[in-house]
This record gives structure tokens, C-alpha cells and sequence, in this order.
């Protein structure tokens, strides 16, 4: 039995699913016989996803639990052709890490008074997930922090809230100054119609973002989280400093980082040791 969260995310797969076109005739798929789907082209609709793995496989799974059902319920004609296709190979968990390179294009795209400028400062200075950047506003903001309850895991049964507590450095606040006339009452972020918006939602923003500042298509939020605890990481950060501010509970997560940044560092001492002398 699906969780509630699950179920909601599964049908909004579902949904998106249905409203896309097929390649040759630019038909709905949701207007398509079920049981005429077959693993070609289920593995299509994964591939329509193929920058984004995780987004991918979710697509097939989501595939799987649908017909899975319809084979129980015993509807005529039902098969189980997402069964039968693999799910992408993953690396790490999926998000690639935005470079310094990728960080300065999209600054150039998007100036300090944009959107686009206030989200990347918000995601790289406080290192926040995309489920808690659409939630951040101004009503959050004490004593030059941010204070608030982190969304991951907080709608499980039984679950204890994880308060946050992040520090609005020098360059995030001169960044939300001048942010001013676009920030909504209640949420940095605003959709067009000023409300905030939804973590979905945002992801799609983000990727026109993304794709405005001829950046590979499927740069995520998540990979700039990743490029804040690399970088905190490279000037010395520690595993329990990361622990604090990325809001980790174990060490495991934070020494992913600060393995690769000692190693990095203990290369660079080492390299001139490799001179021979003659």
C-alpha cells in the first residue's frame, strides 16, 4: 500500500504521462487504448525524460504500479508492458553537480533583479532543497537568519519536525535587496500569478531557466545543492559544520564531500613529489 505523498506523486506522473504527445502522430497518450501500449513505447516515454534518470525511472515505475493494478482488477486486455523495460543506470544519486562554469553562464543569463538570479542565490547560499526554496519568504527572516521546518520526511507518521536554521550571508542579502519588486509577501518565489509555487511547478520553471542560459537541459536545482557542499567542503568545512547546514542526520552524506575534498587537497601537496632528480 502506497503512502499518500507516494500516491499524489504517482498520479501527477501519471498525469503528465496522459497529456504527452506520441512523436509520430502528436496524439495525446492518454486518449490511446491501454491495451494496445507495448514496452517500445514505454521505454519512449521513459527516453522523453532521458537528462533527468531519476525523473525516468519514475516514469516506468509509475508504469509498472498502474498496470500492475489493472491486472489485478482484471481489465480486459491488460498486460504489464512497463514490466519489461530496465530502468536507467544512475550515478550517485542522479544530479549533476553545477561547475563554476555552469554557475557563471547562468549569472550572465540572469542578472541580479531577475527570478532566475534570486532563485540560483537562494539555492547556493543557503543549500536548501527545491522542496523548501518554494516555501523560504520574507516571513522567515530573524535577526539576519532564516528559521524554518524543513518539508523532507515531515508528512510521515510519527515524524519529529526539523527545524533549520541558516544564516543570510552577505552575498544572498544583496541579492534579496535588490530582489525587492519581485518577491512575494509570503514567498521569495512567485509564480505569474503571484502565489507561490509548487515543488513541480518549480522544477519546470527552473529547467526554462536553465535552458534560456544555453545550459544543458537537465541541470537540476538538486545539482546546485551538490556545487554548495562541494565548494563548502573545498575551503575546509567539516563534516559536522556540512551536517548543520545541509541538515544531514549522519556523517555518511557530509564525508562524501570532505573525502573528495581532502583527497584533492593531499594530490596537490603530493604532485611536486613527483620530480625526479638528476
Amino acid at each position: 500500500m502506497l503512502d499518500k505523498k507516494t500516491q499524489r506523486q504517482n498520479r501527477l506522473i501519471l498525469e503528465d504521462i496522459s497529456r504527452s504527445k506520441t512523436p509520430k502522430t502528436g496524439q495525446e497518450r492518454g486518449a490511446l487504448p491501454y491495451a494496445l501500449l507495448e514496452p517500445r513505447h514505454v521505454e519512449e516515454i521513459r527516453d522523453e525524460k532521458l537528462e533527468l534518470p531519476g525523473a525516468a525511472n519514475n516514469r516506468v515505475k509509475a508504469l509498472r504500479r498502474l498496470f500492475k493494478w489493472a491486472q489485478g482488477a482484471k481489465k480486459p486486455g491488460a498486460k504489464n508492458p512497463a514490466a519489461e523495460v530496465a530502468y536507467l543506470k544512475m550515478h550517485g544519486d542522479g544530479f549533476e553537480t553545477w561547475t563554476a562554469a555552469h554557475i557563471e553562464r547562468f549569472e550572465e543569463a540572469h542578472p541580479v533583479g531577475t527570478q532566475a538570479r534570486l532563485c540560483l542565490a537562494l539555492l547556493l547560499y543557503t543549500g536548501v532543497r527545491r522542496s523548501d526554496v518554494v516555501k523560504l519568504g520574507p516571513q522567515h527572516e530573524r535577526d539576519g537568519w532564516l528559521h524554518f521546518t524543513e518539508t523532507k520526511g515531515s508528512r510521515k507518521a510519527g515524524a519529529v519536525p526539523k527545524k533549520r536554521d541558516i544564516p543570510i550571508i552577505e552575498p544572498l542579502r544583496e541579492v534579496l535587496d535588490a530582489s525587492q519588486a519581485i518577491i512575494g509577501p509570503f514567498a521569495y518565489l512567485v509564480t505569474e500569478r503571484g502565489v507561490p509555487f509548487t515543488a513541480n511547478g518549480f522544477g519546470n520553471k527552473f529547467q526554462d531557466w536553465v535552458k534560456a542560459a544555453g545550459l544543458p537541459v537537465g541541470l537540476a536545482a538538486h545539482g546546485l545543492r551538490k556545487a554548495a557542499a562541494t565548494h563548502a567542503a573545498d575551503n575546509g568545512a567539516t563534516d559536522r559544520q556540512l551536517m548543520a547546514l545541509f541538515g544531514w542526520e549522519t556523517e555518511k552524506e557530509a564525508n562524501r564531500y570532505t573525502k573528495r575534498a581532502n583527497r584533492k587537497k593531499l594530490a596537490g601537496h603530493a604532485a611536486p613529489l613527483l620530480g625526479f632528480k638528476r
